[in-house]
């Protein structure tokens, strides 16, 4: 684990550190025990009954216990937030906020667990071997390339969905602003030059749906410039994309990649001087991501650019994946369905923008406080489930 971040400061009187005091969750009993007769019914002897048929007949666990309603969000503290690698103590509050998040827009309940990192075969076998006690699995925070074999595995290994929401939450909100960006602009998906800035979790999750969603022509660039088969120092994870990106062969630096781009979608952090963002074709798109500070402030980027998002709240278009988890997790629950496949999140995406009935500059994606959003995205999800073979899809290579 990399050295603790400094505290700037630390008042255990202030507003923040009241609301996390004691933790975030508790545990609630949805029977009541009020005598003798109920904890026969609810421990023993009644509870062997149970037991005994669910032994018989796997399936009844999903009606007689909350396995069906319960999701664990998973992390190894390895990439929380923009802070980095700071370990599963430190990343707790983090699960417990997404637990609450769970509860309050889907009702479904969600238990954080938190891991000592490991390899992929470990952190996968241990997860595998938890799994019988959740509906589905939410992974949270954990650092790439090691991230996309982790989810891999536990979606080959396990029959419930698997879900790693630093990268399909954050594409599938992405793609729903886009779908309502262009449509306010009066352009198509496939004809925007996307520049996507960051090729970890999100940056390569935001890539693969938009292409998905007919996006034809994406640069992808990390820390040292343009992704392209030329260069001899990329993952396997870069490779892949190396292949299936970057159509007009673009090299060099970011600069380069955003000369006449249309949309630049920052998942990076870092900072894009100004002079760059000027040199993207006008009346573009800028999806600023990073928090707290996004790569290009919005008051910088509606200079250059018809269309501004950040991840923040406190300005117009926050692209939050609470828009997406929640719906997503509540549809596949209620569906009984193995998998969240690519086509479940194309239509989570759809669903989200079409909440948008009117969509502004100000305005291409809803609020997550608008009533509804869970409810459609979830609707959305169980379509696709109760269609024999439908969504099934392989990711891109």
């Amino acid at each position: 684990m990399s050295a603790s971040p400094v505290l700037p400061s630390f008042d255990p009187e202030s507003p923040v550190f009241r609301a996390h005091e004691g933790g975030k969750l508790g545990v609630h009993a949805t029977q009541p025990l009020r005598d003798r007769a109920d904890l026969a019914l609810l421990y023993t002897p009644g509870v062997a009954e149970v037991s005994l048929a669910i032994a018989a007949d796997p399936s009844l666990s999903a009606r007689y216990t909350a396995r069906a309603n319960t999701v664990a969000v998973i992390s190894d503290g390895t990439a929380v937030l923009g802070l980095g690698d700071i370990g599963p103590l430190a990343a707790m509050p983090v699960m417990e906020g997404k637990a609450v998040l769970f509860k309050h827009f889907a009702g479904i309940d969600a238990v954080p667990v938190v891991m000592e990192t490991g390899t992929v075969e470990e952190l996968v076998e241990a997860i595998a071997r938890i799994a019988p006690s959740y509906g589905g699995i939410n992974l949270e925070d954990i650092s790439a390339p090691r991230c996309f074999a982790i989810e891999e595995q536990l979606r080959d290994r396990l029959d419930i969905p698997v879900f790693h929401d630093d990268q399909h939450g954050t594409a599938i909100v992405v793609l729903a602003g886009l779908y309502n960006a262009v449509r306010v602009l009066g352009r198509r998906l496939e004809d925007l030059r996307v520049v996507v800035a960051g090729a970890g979790a999100a940056g390569v999750a935001v890539t693969r749906l938009l292409q998905r969603a007919g996006v034809r022509d994406v640069v992808v660039c990390d820390s040292r410039g343009v992704i392209a088969p030329s260069r001899p120092d990329l993952a396997e994870h870069k490779q892949r994309l190396a292949v299936s990106t970057n159509p007009r062969g673009v090299t060099g630096s970011l600069a380069a990649a955003l000369a006449g781009a249309d949309c630049y979608i920052g998942v990076s952090g870092g900072t894009v001087p100004e002079e760059q963002v000027a040199t993207m074709a006008p009346g573009g798109i800028v999806f600023a991501l990073a928090n707290p500070q996004p790569e290009v402030h919005p008051d910088v980027a509606h200079r250059h650019a018809a269309i501004v998002a950040t991840g923040r709240s406190d300005f117009p278009n926050q692209i939050n994946n609470v828009l997406a988890f929640p719906g997503i997790f509540r549809g596949a629950l209620d569906a009984g369905a193995p998998k969240v496949t690519e086509a479940m999140k194309l239509a989570a995406a759809r669903a989200i923008a079409d909440l948008v009935t009117d969509p502004t500059p100000e305005r291409i994606v809803p609020s997550v406080f608008d009533a509804g959003v869970a409810d459609a995205v979830a609707e959305a999800v169980r379509r696709l489930a109760s269609r024999p073979g439908a969504g099934v899809g392989r990711a891109l290579t």
